[in-house]
This record gives structure tokens, sequence and C-alpha cells, in this order.
């Protein structure tokens, strides 16, 4: 496939944004058209370079990382545990909890009611405060693409559908079929494990890496050039 380097006029932000574990979507205008019309020049650059870029066809970008290289970290096990009880908090309420998580949004005044009603599950988490959550939790939400704060309102992004996928599939695999027949069962969460145990479907890049995004990028197109030559 014949790449060109020039008609890539956003291959830094979006490389950037990739590189640090971002889930690129409609969120980010610019960068989403452009990997979206050249989807298949982006993904064997990338592919060439050593990184893996996933396209899911519901609307939206993540690079995924080496298994050797990346760590199954708690951040990954507190946002499927979120999700989860956000599932449940909402079908409670009579909610539809797929057209919240799929473009809906929740309330930072719906917080401090969720924290109480699931703090058992919370404590797992690491997270005992509203300020916990919304750091540990809603700010991962929101730099890893997941989540967009409007002033207190949290929109959820098509992203979460990773989540999402999670939560079918534990209740597939403890066959939920029949309790759900029950209103009286609720929906098991996921309890958190150690990193070194868990086989989490979701790794996410962590923060801290060997190599700034800058750096790797520089990196990555001198290479493509060499293979140019």
């Amino acid at each position: 496939m014949n790449i060109d380097l020039k008609e890539m006029t956003q291959l830094a932000p979006i490389f950037r944004e990739l590189f640090k574990g971002y889930h690129l979507s409609r969120s980010e205008p610019e960068p989403y058209a452009q990997l979206s019309n050249m989807q298949d020049q982006y993904r064997a650059l990338f592919k060439a370079l050593g990184f893996e870029l996933v396209c899911d066809p519901r609307g939206f970008y993540y690079f995924v990382p080496e298994q050797m290289g990346a760590q199954v970290n708690k951040t990954a096990q507190r946002l499927a545990l979120f999700t989860f009880i956000l599932v449940e908090h909402l079908a409670d309420q009579g909610r539809d909890p797929l057209a919240v998580l799929d473009g809906g949004s929740l309330g930072r005044d719906e917080l401090p009611a969720l924290l109480d009603k699931y703090r058992d599950l919370f404590l797992q988490a690491e997270v005992t405060t509203q300020e916990e959550l919304e750091e540990k939790v809603i700010r991962r939400l929101t730099q890893l693409g997941f989540a967009e704060d409007s002033n207190g309102v949290y929109r959820f992004l098509p992203p979460m559908h990773r989540f999402l996928d999670v939560c079918l599939s534990v209740q597939q695999d403890r066959d939920l079929a029949a309790s759900l027949h029950s209103s009286d069962l609720p929906l098991p969460a996921p309890e958190l494990i150690a990193e070194d145990e868990s086989e989490d479907d979701i790794i996410l890049i962590e923060e801290a890496t060997e190599e700034s995004e800058e750096a790797a990028l520089a990196r990555a197109i001198a290479e493509e050039k060499e293979l140019e030559a």
C-alpha cells in the first residue's frame, strides 16, 4: 500500500492521543475525520511501526498495547466496575443503561447517592469519597476518551461500548439469563483482583511510558522513511 505522509496532516495529534491510551471518537472532529477517511493507510502505517490500531465500527479508534509490555492496571478494573455499578443503578431507576452509556449523560449531583448506595463495591476500587470517585474514575474516563465533562454533566462517548461489552460477557459467563426474570436479583459486579492475576479483556496503556509520544512519533516517521527508501 502506498502511504503518503504528506497527506496525513493529522498524524501528530492522532499518534499523540492514541499513544497515551486515548480513544479517538467524534468528540475530536478533525483527527476522527482523517482516521475515518484514511483508515487503511493509518492502520498499515501503525502496523509497520509496531502499533495495532483498532477501528471499532461503532465509531472509535484506539491502540492495543503489546501484551508483554502492558500491565493490566487498576484503572481498567475501576472503570469496568464503575460501568457495572452504573448499569444496575440506572436499571433500578427505570432508565435504559444503554441509552445513558451510549451518548447519554450523568450529572455530578448524582454521584453522592451512587457512592452511598454502592459503598461496599467502591471500597474494592479504593474509592471512599466523592473526591476519590471523581479523581480515580471520572477523571480517568475523560482522560482516556470514554466521557466528556461539561460543567459537571458527564456525557458518555462511543468508547464506553468497550466496558459495556465486558458487562455483557460477564453476564453471559455467569448464566444470568434465568436470573434476569427476577427483579430481586441484582446484576453481579466483578471483584477487583491482583494485577498479575487479572485476565480482563480491557488493557489500558499506562500514562507513564519510557518513551515520550514526541520521541515515539519522530522514531516512527524516521523508520517509515527508511522503509520507503
